[in-house]
């Protein structure tokens, strides 16, 4: 892999600029300063792609997606990092001569290649196990799952053998000292020895969307505990940001994903031809999970179990799609579990029936209130009515609100005038819902969402967004919000730089998703410089919330450092910035206006 130094970087990205880039792929339309399209990388049939060419960034406002010339490039070519400084490079005419890596560079790198290569030379030990006359437990249990060799081969299915450190003496003959082995997550060290991880178990390899092997999840053979186990976090492995199946899913023709909760279900849909299921990684699904897939489709299919834990666990992601504009729909099983059971009892053709008759997933929402509900009761049924109108507060599109109040007004033999009116009654009371020519409201509504607890790190967007876009602010932020105040990663890393930045006097925020070379940490890094409310606030309003911002934030950097207090001499600072918060007036930051 070439590297090249961070001069020459920035020196293709400043000479590569971003709407004549973009421009080549996506037909742009100049909207004021910057410019909008259609997103490439989802389907939309409103423009909602926008490229600024001041910030020399993009943004989707449907998909999330977001970052500088290189992202782009990455993103839609599908390049590493270094490719896409390669291919820009031609572009503009400019030669890159290879250079050194850094001594962290080279040992990053090599980490991350040698932990690669562990874990495919792993899963080719545990696929040759499962062949072998040693497999035959886990070769058999497959086999009765209803699984072809095909798709055996397919998903470089493996067994993990009844002795506990066989993959161990493997990967050590194979020259591997025990530092790097450590790092891979695949074994147990302590005082008394080293253990393989999985043992006795049936071997799921999780691939990367490049088909690489970043880790493992194991099902037992037998009744002991747990059940499945998946690999701890590691440098390649984070089971919040990755998807089961998600490399195979992504090649499909359908315009859908349909999403499960287990490998055995995501396996037994490809192989019946349903090349378009994935399944989170042992974990509940994450809003991470979500925005990737948001990168694919704008249709979800859940077809979680359909006893009371899958019903919860449907309830639970449904929002999470919902909120990066992903449209979920039910997919009903019964009398059959999961998808698994349903394809091997009635097969392809009757799943996708349930696939074209799959419910709205808010229908399926206001069904399991109803559930709660007798609604033989007068008073059970105005509860549940009730409900409805406060679960309706989560459309803000006046449209969409006004037709799915009168799709469940004819559903449940209801006046639509008086759940229009119960809908507005709520609207009133929970300010966190969208209000009706309430501008007021909506502007307090704004402002909140930095009180309540939306989660620092969407602070932490607001706070950087505001700097670029108000750089007069710097000089009495920066008194009172330093880099190390920004206590989660990567935003106390970007912090830094920008702060840098600024007493440079050179403001360029797309220089510093240059330091990223991972698409999802550079789409991460762009939307810290995106995210923004500030224009829907009168000139008191953006002071005030601005002030709770920081505010805020310098709170929280406390408090973490109080229970994380190891040095008395920091104690002494933390007082004193106490003390500083008691009178928030010194600290008040005034805006500028006109």
């Amino acid at each position: 892999m070439a590297w090249y130094s961070d001069e020459k970087i920035e020196e293709v990205r400043s000479r590569s600029d971003i709407v004549d880039v973009i421009g080549k792929y996506v037909r742009l339309k100049r909207v004021g300063s910057g410019y909008v399209g259609l997103c490439p990388f989802h389907n939309e049939k409103s423009p909602s792609f926008s490229v600024s060419p001041g910030r020399q960034m993009y943004k989707c406002f449907g998909c999330g997606v977001g970052g500088n010339v290189f992202t782009f490039i990455m993103e839609y070519e599908n390049y590493t990092f270094p490719e896409a400084v390669q291919f820009l490079a031609e572009r503009a005419g400019i030669e890159l001569p290879k250079q050194e890596m850094t001594q962290e560079q080279k040992k990053q790198e090599s980490l991350r290649m040698t932990l690669l290569d562990v874990n495919r030379k792993a899963a080719s030990y545990y696929y040759a196990k499962l062949k072998s006359p040693q497999g035959k437990l886990g070769y058999d249990y497959l086999k009765s799952r209803g699984l072809t060799d095909e798709t055996i081969l397919h998903f470089g299915l493996g067994y993990a053998g009844q002795g506990g450190g066989e993959l161990y003496r493997y990967l050590r003959s194979e020259g591997y000292d025990d530092g790097i082995l450590r790092e891979s997550g695949l074994f147990k060290m302590d005082e008394r020895g080293v253990y393989d991880k999985f043992w006795n178990r049936v071997i799921f390899p999780i691939m990367d969307v490049n088909n690489r092997v970043i880790g493992f999840g194991g099902r037992v053979m037998g009744d002991a505990k747990p059940k499945y186990l998946n690999s701890p976090e590691t440098k390649l492995f984070d089971k919040s940001r990755n998807l089961f199946g998600l490399n195979y899913a992504k090649l499909g023709t359908r315009k859908n994903i349909i999403l499960c909760e287990g490998y055995m279900d995501v396996i037994a849909l490809h192989q019946a031809g349903f090349t378009n299921a994935v399944a989170s990684l042992g974990t509940a699904f994450t809003g991470q999970q979500a925005g990737i897939i948001k990168r694919y489709t704008d249709e979800v299919l859940l077809t979680y179990d359909s006893d009371a834990a899958g019903v919860k666990a449907a309830l639970r992601a449904i929002p999470i799609l919902r909120s990066v504009g992903i449209n979920g729909k039910i997919i009903h099983m019964e009398p059959y579990k999961d998808p698994d059971e349903f394809i091997k009892a009635l097969g392809a053709e009757e799943f996708q029936k349930r696939i074209d008759n799959a419910e709205n997933s808010f229908f399926f929402e206001i069904d399991v209130l109803r559930k709660e509900c007798d609604m033989n009761d007068p008073e059970q049924k105005t509860k549940f009515y009730h409900m409805t109108a406060k679960k309706l507060l989560v459309f803000e599109d006046k449209v969409q609100r006004e037709n799915y109040i009168e799709a469940l007004a004819a559903k449940y033999s209801i006046r639509k005038e008086d759940l229009k009116s119960l809908v507005v009654t709520y609207g009133n009371k929970y300010p966190e819902g969208i209000q009706e020519n309430e501008v007021n409201e909506k502007n307090d509504n704004i402002r909140k969402r930095i009180n309540e607890d939306k989660g620092i790190t969407y602070s932490y967007r607001i706070l950087l967004s505001w700097l670029i876009e108000r750089p007069d602010i710097y000089n009495d932020v920066s008194k009172i919000i330093k880099p190390s105040d920004f206590y989660e990663e990567p935003y106390h890393e970007v912090a830094s730089m920008l702060y840098s930045q600024f007493e440079d006097g050179e403001i360029i925020p797309a220089r510093i998703i240059n330091h990223f070379q991972e698409l999802d940490e550079q789409n991460m890094v762009a939307d810290m410089f995106q995210t923004s409310f500030s224009s829907e606030m009168n000139d008191e309003e953006q002071e005030k919330a601005l002030n709770e911002l920081v505010i805020k934030i310098k709170e929280y950097s406390i408090d973490k450092r109080t229970r994380e207090l190891k040095d008395l001499n920091e104690l002494q600072n933390i007082i004193m910035e106490k003390k500083e918060l008691q009178t928030p007036e010194k600290l008040h930051i005034y805006l500028k206006h006109g």
